[in-house]
């Protein structure tokens, strides 16, 4: 028996059934995060959902691609791509997310409601997790010399408001 992969827009069209399956569930933001972890555990893409040009992510700053909006603003799918060195700021978010690594290693620094270092995780292929705020507030970067990937959900039409942050800190 010969086996099958399936397309990368397959791949794509299972996520986003699974994440409005677990969106519908009209549940509070924490239980979500958790469904829509789940969903983005039983469906991760491989890197090449991404086009190579894509994957290849630009060398002044992370790069972040939209690969779907729900039409009624619900959740947002989007490929964050780290490039050797890259990181965000210490940030929280608007809304619940969900996030797999898909390639490489990406490291992640938490911190409580006044900046402490509360928690650091190395996040490798395959690793998915949910969250949502309050206690929220991390960081994200690449401290190796592969180029990470990683699929992030979240509860709101990404494109619309720009960022998923809704504070930046300063250490």
């Amino acid at each position: 028996m010969i086996a099958t992969q399936t397309s990368p827009a397959t791949e794509l069209t299972e996520l986003v059934d699974g994440v409005r399956t677990a969106v519908g569930a009209h549940a509070g933001w924490a239980e979500t995060a958790l469904l829509v972890a789940e969903q983005l555990r039983r469906h991760l893409p491989r890197p090449d959902v991404l086009t190579d040009e894509q994957r290849a992510g630009s060398p002044d700053r992370y790069c972040r691609h939209t690969l779907h909006v729900e039409p009624d603003g619900s959740f947002s799918i989007v490929a964050l791509v780290w490039r050797p060195g890259q990181l965000t700021r210490i940030h929280d978010h608007i809304t619940w997310c969900a996030f797999g690594v898909i390639q490489g290693v990406e490291h992640e620094e938490l911190f409580d409601a006044d900046l402490d270092l509360i928690g650091r995780s190395a996040n490798h292929v395959g690793d998915v997790s949910g969250f949502a705020p309050p206690g929220d507030i991390h960081r994200v970067h690449n401290t190796g010399a592969e180029t990470p990937i990683s699929i992030h959900v979240y509860g709101t039409d990404i494109t619309r408001i720009g960022s998923s942050a809704r504070r930046y800190y300063y250490d």
